[in-house]
């Protein structure tokens, strides 16, 4: 038996395409004393991994060719020289495109027996999590305050949408088509969505923003940036999770006008962050997600695809937003 895997063949100029990847066959691997051997189950394909292909990710290290594309997935121990982590458990982990990896122990995550596994993908692992610190810690949103977002269909802007929900917001999204437009105010509660390819985006944005916008949360970058920065109020807060208006090129923008001037007229905060600041804080952020998933409060979009080669087609039309919430591969 062999072991499936999507290895990176050339890095890319410009857009991403699928040839920038290969399907390899290898033997599946041994594990040392300290791993377990992972049978992969599913995987989401996330924005953010485009940066590691450019060299604009620092914490994903320098882009290179002929390893297996990484990612976040859940699977199944197949074989374990540990207690703690027996065969037959399901385990969140960093996967990559492949069918079998050795996994170092203190890289899992053991999913909770009552919780469907896929979640994991979604809003219990780094799209949800990110969603949540991203809005809670950095956004800081009151009752009553407007929350814009952009990509707000993607795998974190629809849930942090519904978080600002539930924290008695009032939410802007920002995407792509009428389509996703429609889907964010009648399945997700928001309260208007607007397309930025629209011709008149920036005083449709206007039109929906008549108290400004307190907090907004940027997936993209570029001009949707821009055009918030000048509807936001004064002591605003931008969170700024990715930029992936800027991730498929090789020649990304330059900065918006009205920075810095907006920021210190204004008094606006603008904040980065990675989620891997908030380790400490998973497990709280986690019990809030599930209790939300529960009571119905929080809606967990995916779209799925079957099939390890699926993936680079998958990873393509996602970044051209052919996605709606995660995308998640299936093996």
């Amino acid at each position: 038996m062999k072991n499936k895997q999507v290895i990176i063949n050339s890095l890319p100029e410009g857009k991403l395409t699928e040839s920038n990847y290969r399907l390899v066959e290898s033997e599946i691997p041994e594990i040392s004393s300290d791993q377990v051997l992972v049978k992969t189950i599913s995987f989401a394909i996330t924005a953010g991994t485009r940066a590691g292909l450019q060299g604009s990710a620092s914490y994903a290290g320098a882009p290179t060719t002929g390893i297996v594309m990484n990612c976040t997935g859940i699977g199944e121990i197949v074989k374990s020289n540990s207690e703690e982590y027996p065969i037959g458990k399901n385990v969140l982990t960093q996967t990559g495109w492949q069918e079998y990896s050795a996994q170092n122990i203190q890289s899992l995550t053991l999913l909770r027996d009552t919780v469907a596994p896929s979640l994991y993908l979604g809003p219990l692992g780094i799209n949800g999590l990110t969603a949540y610190f991203g809005l809670l810690e950095i956004g800081q949103p009151q009752e009553g305050e407007t929350v814009m977002i952009s990509a707000a269909a993607g795998s974190v802007g629809h849930m942090v949408g519904q978080i600002a929900k539930i924290k008695g917001c009032s939410v802007i999204g920002v995407c792509g088509s009428d389509d996703k437009c429609e889907k964010l105010i009648n399945d997700l509660g928001f309260d208007a969505a607007i397309n930025y390819k629209d011709a008149n985006f920036r005083q449709n944005l206007k039109e929906a923003t008549p108290n400004g916008v307190d907090v907004y949360f940027d997936n993209t970058g570029g001009m949707i940036l821009g055009s918030a920065l000048f509807r936001l109020n004064s002591g605003g807060r931008i969170a700024c999770c990715g930029v992936v208006s800027q991730y498929d090129t090789s020649t990304p923008e330059p900065g918006p006008r009205g920075i810095p001037g907006l920021l210190v007229n204004k008094s606006i905060r603008m904040q980065g962050f990675l989620v891997f600041d908030f380790a400490d804080k998973y497990e709280e952020a986690t019990n809030d997600l599930i209790g939300w998933i529960d009571s119905g409060q929080l809606k967990v979009l995916t779209d799925e695809l079957e099939g390890l080669e699926k993936a680079p087609q998958g990873f393509v039309d996602l970044l051209a937003g052919g996605n709606i919430g995660t995308r998640i591969v299936n093996i």
